[in-house]
């Protein structure tokens, strides 16, 4: 598996793998986990983020987006830092533009959590035609936005950028707070 589908691939499977035996044994299967003994590969951690002298060409690219909803969703992705699966998700309902805040009911840590949107992001959304209850509508079952990559490939090449992915503008975001003298905690809240 990891030779021929990524050696992230195949740890992220062992990791199921391994847990799927160990909660079958919770239930009374009488059987040695298969996967104790298989070992993890070794990763790198991916420390990739827009550069600022990148953020012209980016934002040059994401400007000449004909797709609207796509040019928006990076947009938004980029200026809150959120999780691109929040960004696919959001609805009217969780935004209050006036206070300037999104209500991300289902996040990673699996507890509500209150983002401030910096004033960017609340003309970006102000901006989006309100059609339906998602900001960044799909055709899928779904009925929002799902699988961007079509789009950000297009940016990508239109920006000369190569080897950036969607969940780097989440770091970028990080990056830049930090930058700009943010503190820790600050970041973290931000980032949740």
């Amino acid at each position: 598996l990891g030779e021929e589908n990524g050696q992230a691939t195949a740890n992220r499977t062992r990791a199921l793998l391994h847990a799927m035996f160990n909660k079958a044994a919770d239930w009374g299967w009488d059987g040695k986990n298969p996967v104790s003994g298989v070992k993890r590969f070794r990763e790198v951690s991916r420390e990739r983020f827009v550069q600022p002298h990148e953020l012209p060409a980016f934002f040059a690219a994401l400007n000449a987006e004909g797709n609207d909803t796509l040019r928006d969703f990076f947009l938004t992705c980029i200026l809150t830092g959120a999780r691109r699966a929040n960004v696919m998700s959001m609805r009217w309902a969780d935004l209050d533009l006036k206070r300037r805040e999104w209500l991300i009911l289902d996040t990673k840590a699996g507890t509500p959590h209150r983002l401030p949107l910096p004033t960017a992001a609340v003309k970006v959304l102000e901006g989006r035609k309100r059609v339906g209850e998602w900001v960044f509508p799909g055709k899928g079952a779904t009925g929002h936005l799902v699988e961007p990559k079509t789009g950000w490939k297009r940016i990508l090449e239109r920006s000369g950028m190569k080897d950036l992915r969607i969940h780097d503008l989440r770091r970028s975001l990080g990056s830049h707070m930090a930058a700009g003298g943010a503190s820790l905690p600050i970041i973290g809240k931000a980032l949740q």
